[in-house]
């Protein structure tokens, strides 16, 4: 088999993943010696004086199960093999471990193989004399129409409040009806953009590019529909559609969990949507986001919410000794704070000049219209991001050009690059903003358009340390500049030569690309050289309608 994920076999995952997590817990997890049959994460320093929680299912789900024993949550997790329920063995040896005459609550999640597996665990260890309550979480209401709603991510939320009463010393009926009570006003939805690749197996290509899957489940299981994907707002009103006529009065708890495969920055952007949805101002708290019950490589979430109560925050907030709980957090109005006097220069008096306004104009149009291409150049020798960086600055030109001072070319100029200093991120944007501040102190000292210009490429050229022929901006620029007082025809000529000349350059020696291959190089234009290429392309006179 061909390997593409970090395993060494399929067979092995699971019994090597929980070594692994109880080698690095610092002595707080210990395993029952039952490998490879019995599957069990327990507390190291649990004394059953308490009442015990034990949870469990299929793995494929980390951190859940096993991510969430110690002081404060589980007492012990039961674990399967991928996406399979443990054997009723397996739970009555956990079960066995752990209960003492205070008792065991058992939190299952909603699935036919662990309702059977753990029920009939727990009515053996009824027979042995244990105290033994179970519940079942099903807080899934994509598909109403299912006589047995499924379990998902809302289940944290049972495994955090009933974890802090037994911590406290609550007895076992007292935890039962509190988990009972957490379940009864929980809901919970998922959405994913693919779905999910079991180990060793070939991935279900189901869902395809431009639409996300609704409702779907933590198994990788159909959902109740596909949607158009076109961006995170969209995602959350889809989702919100389908889970707000479920969600209780009132303030809401909020757990946004990661399904796996989704980036943390991806997550960021979900929080704030759901944050300023019409949902948003009644979501108090947070728990979140983060990778809590996931599926396996997933690129999804899912949003869990649970009624908003005194006692239920003051037991999701309380502390824990797991490795997983990301803590719970009050949701607040975005804060500012000044900017740092340093940065608060004098803002130029704005003017007018309505050639430099069709200029600018024309110059931020071609680059908003080159992002794509120069994201797909970029992502040959770099990040690909080149056009979206530029883009961006373009935008934000364009949208600031009533307050350009657009007939004082130096003050023109030195806006610029203090624009372009705070809006681009990289060593492009730094560059940039240097070839516009030194530009506009020659224009200051009395040099035309073109040799303010060329000054502000020798300091960039100075700092940035590129020369012509070190396949960056530079082998477009410098040429334009060298011919712009015959033209702008002309010189977009020259840097349109320049550019195409950077394809057959086989090394770049600054930037990025300069720790690229040879071969991943040559017959690509470096894109910073193509940008300037466009803009000089839309200053020809033919551009304005002249």
């Amino acid at each position: 088999m061909s390997q593409s994920q970090f395993i060494n076999a399929r067979e092995d995952i699971v019994v090597e993943a929980i070594e692994g997590l109880v080698r690095i817990s610092g002595g707080r997890l210990a395993r029952l010696d039952g490998f490879p049959d019995i599957k069990v994460v327990v507390r190291s320093d649990w004394d059953r004086s308490r009442v015990a929680l034990v949870s469990g299912g299929g793995s494929g789900h980390e951190p859940a199960h096993a991510g969430f024993v110690g002081r404060g949550m589980l007492t012990a997790a039961v674990c399967g093999e991928v996406f399979a329920s443990p054997s009723v063995d397996a739970v009555l040896a956990g079960i066995l471990a752990v209960t003492g005459e205070a008792g065991c609550l058992l939190i299952v999640k909603n699935y036919t193989g662990d309702r059977l597996n753990f029920g009939l665990a727990a009515e053996r260890a009824r027979v042995l004399g244990k105290r033994v309550s179970l519940v079942v979480v099903d807080d899934d209401i994509a598909l109403p129409e299912l006589p047995q709603a499924r379990g998902l991510a809302g289940t944290l939320f049972v495994h955090k409040i009933a974890g802090a009463l037994a911590e406290q010393g609550a007895d076992l009926a007292s935890v039962t009806e509190a988990a009972q009570r957490v379940i009864a006003g929980t809901v919970s939805i998922g959405m994913s953009l693919d779905t999910c690749r079991v180990p060793g197996s070939e991935k279900e290509e189901r869902i395809p590019a431009g639409k996300a899957e609704l409702g779907l489940g933590l198994h990788g299981e159909p959902g109740v529909e596909q949607v158009e994907h076109v961006h995170a707002r969209g995602a959350i009103e889809a989702m919100l559609a389908r889970l707000l006529p479920h969600v209780q009065a009132g303030p809401q708890i909020l757990l946004l969990n990661n399904l796996g495969g989704t980036s943390a920055l991806e997550m960021a952007v979900l929080a704030h949507e759901i944050t300023r949805s019409e949902l948003g101002h009644r979501v108090s708290h947070l728990v979140g986001p983060a990778a809590l019950m996931t599926s396996l490589d997933m690129r999804g979430f899912s949003l869990s919410l649970l009624p908003a109560c005194a006692a239920d925050l003051q037991a999701l907030a309380r502390p824990v000794d797991v490795m997983a709980w990301p803590g719970v957090s009050a949701v607040v109005p975005g804060r500012t704070v000044p900017m740092p006097e340093g940065l608060q220069l004098p803002v130029p008096t704005p003017s007018e000049n309505g050639a430099v306004r069709a200029v600018i104009d024309q110059v931020c149009d071609a680059l908003v219209r080159a992002t794509s291409d120069l994201n797909a150049l970029d992502a040959k020798s770099g990040d690909g991001d080149t056009g979206s960086t530029l883009g961006g600055a373009a935008r934000r030109i364009a949208a600031d050009i009533d307050r350009l001072p657009l007939d004082d070319l130096p003050a023109l100029l030195g806006s610029i690059g203090m624009t372009l200093s705070q809006v681009m991120g990289g060593s492009s944007g730094v560059l940039l903003a240097i070839f516009f501040a030194a530009a506009g102190d020659a224009a200051r000292q009395g040099a035309g358009l073109q040799k303010s210009l060329q000054a502000g490429l020798a300091r960039l050229q100075q700092i940035g340390g590129a020369r012509l022929g070190d396949r960056t901006m530079v082998d477009a620029l410098a040429p334009a500049l060298a011919v712009l007082g015959s033209g702008v025809d002309v010189a977009a000529v020259a840097a349109r030569q320049g550019a195409a000349a950077t394809a057959a350059m086989s090394r770049a020696r600054s930037g990025r690309a300069s720790y690229v291959s040879a071969d991943r190089l040559v017959g690509h234009v470096d894109p910073g050289a193509e940008a300037v290429a466009r803009v000089f392309e839309a200053l020809v006179p033919r551009s304005f309608g002249l």
